[in-house]
C-alpha cells in the first residue's frame, strides 16, 4: 500500500516524465518496466513515443505536442472566424432587404 498511496500523491505529468526517463535510461523494454512501476505498458509505449517526437527524433512530418496544440488552437480559431464570418453575411443580407424596402 505505500507505493501505492505514494504514487497517486505524486503529480500525475512528473510520474510520466520519471516514467519515460526510466524506459531510457534503464534499458529495460517498455512492459518491463510498466509492469515494475503499475501502468499501462500501451500508455508508457504512447508516452515514450510522443517524447521522442518532442525531442525533433520522430519521423519527418510528425508534429511535437507544442505544434499539436497550435494546431488545435488554430483550428478552433479558424471555426470561431467561420461562424462569426456567417452571422454577419446573415446580417448583411437582411439589413440589406430592410433597407429595400
Amino acid at each position: 500500500m505505500g507505493s501505492e498511496s505514494n504514487r497517486s500523491r505524486r503529480d500525475p505529468e512528473e510520474f510520466q516524465r520519471d516514467a519515460v526517463a526510466l524506459v531510457r535510461s534503464s534499458g529495460k523494454t517498455v512492459t518491463e518496466v510498466a509492469r515494475e512501476i503499475g501502468v499501462s505498458a500501451e500508455g508508457l509505449r504512447s508516452r515514450v513515443k510522443r517524447d521522442t517526437i518532442d525531442r525533433g527524433q520522430g519521423a519527418p512530418g510528425e508534429l511535437t505536442s507544442t505544434e499539436r496544440e497550435e494546431l488545435r488552437r488554430l483550428r478552433r480559431q479558424n471555426r470561431e472566424q467561420a461562424e462569426t464570418i456567417e452571422v454577419l453575411r446573415k446580417a448583411a443580407v437582411f439589413f440589406a432587404k430592410e433597407s429595400d424596402r
